[in-house]
């Protein structure tokens, strides 16, 4: 995760994260917050989905930057335990799979997956028990560290979390009208559970009712809740489900637009990981990186429609010659030499006839 522009003890708060307001001490109940990182990303190939980058920064460090710049009380993420950038290891607490770093006391410029912000209060990473065990379970682990009177649930692959922090602190709690938290409702009508402002007491409350919370859903933990649902009409509860979901997120952030079959650059790895099982090929015989060099080259030197077929007939040629991981090498190479030569007019003029 990005930790980059984050210095403790900098004086970092939500002035320099647009859109939120800058907490006020004792003018509200303090505010926590609960992140679920671990999700399986089943359909991006089982891809850390929250170390994705959108607008230079991952999902996560998004989410944890926003929280960490509105909460007087901890912030909790569940999902694998980072390394502490300090000491060179998994941080430890009292409980064997969960760890804890004072934020203040970690360095601001390495790339690590523990997300700083100055301040006294902590950043706890932990997993639930089993690991694996669903988002029911990973708050009834978490709730016990929250030391704060309402709490945030929040995604860790929240496209937005920036955003989705904001729209939740403007919502508040009622409390003339009794209520336990707040959930966002998405345009397709679903209830966002994880895009939620909760009382932490209601939610311990709840979550000690779950006998078997492994695998329990997240409306059983809500039955009980007295919450108000609040329709998302600017997007902010929007995920990243797919590689489909992480492009439009990027699209959204620059302006651009895009097709709905563009993929970003990450999800070629599974692609060609389906390339590579379904035709018994080895990695070191599909070199991405070569190939996606030569397809840049011979669009600028030559005109895009004639990377692909230059990438066709590199492989014809490295198949000649042998398909060893040098040869398919060697021919892009060469495929790539030419097409500069083209481009400075040296190269030479086929008669049209072949071989």
């Amino acid at each position: 995760m990005d930790t980059r522009g984050v210095t403790p003890g900098s004086g970092q708060d939500s002035a320099s994260t647009p859109g939120l307001p800058a907490p006020v001490a004792g003018s509200r109940a303090r505010l926590g917050a609960i992140i679920l990182s671990g999700g399986r990303a089943s359909r991006m190939g089982g891809v850390d989905k929250t170390a994705l980058t959108v607008a230079g920064r991952s999902l996560l460090s998004r989410t944890v930057r926003a929280a960490g710049a509105v909460c007087d009380g901890t912030v909790v993420v569940v999902g694998a335990p980072p390394v502490d950038p300090a000491a060179g290891h998994e941080p430890v607490d009292s409980e064997p799979n969960a760890g804890s770093i004072p934020l203040e006391a970690a360095s601001a410029d390495a790339d690590t997956s523990l997300i700083l912000r100055s301040g006294p209060s902590h950043l706890v990473v932990m997993r639930e028990e089993p690991a694996g065990g669903g988002p029911v379970a990973a708050i009834a682990a978490a709730i016990g560290r929250v030391d704060a009177d309402e709490v945030l649930l929040l995604a860790g692959d929240l496209a937005a979390g920036d955003r989705a922090v904001a729209a939740l602190l403007a919502a508040g709690l009622d409390d003339a009208a009794g209520a336990d938290g707040v959930v966002l409702v998405d345009r397709a009508g679903r209830r966002q559970w994880l895009c939620a402002r909760i009382r932490t007491q209601a939610l311990v409350d709840a979550a000690a009712r779950q006998t078997e919370p492994v695998g329990a859903r997240m409306s059983d933990l809500f039955a009980d809740l007295r919450c108000r649902y609040l329709p998302d009409t600017t997007g902010v509860t929007t995920d990243v489900d797919t590689w489909q979901d992480l492009s439009r997120a990027r699209s959204r952030e620059s302006g651009a637009s895009m097709n709905d079959r563009t993929l970003p650059p990450e999800a070629l790895d599974e692609w060609s990981s389906v390339l590579r099982d379904r035709f018994g090929l080895d990695a070191e015989q599909v070199p991405i990186a070569l190939v996606l060099d030569l397809a840049r080259d011979v669009a600028h030197d030559v005109a895009r429609p004639a990377a692909p077929l230059s990438a066709f007939v590199a492989g014809l040629v490295a198949g000649r010659a042998g398909g060893s991981p040098e040869d398919t090498a060697a021919a892009l190479a060469e495929v790539v030499a030419l097409a500069g030569a083209w481009a400075e007019g040296r190269a030479p003029h086929s008669g049209g006839g072949g071989v």
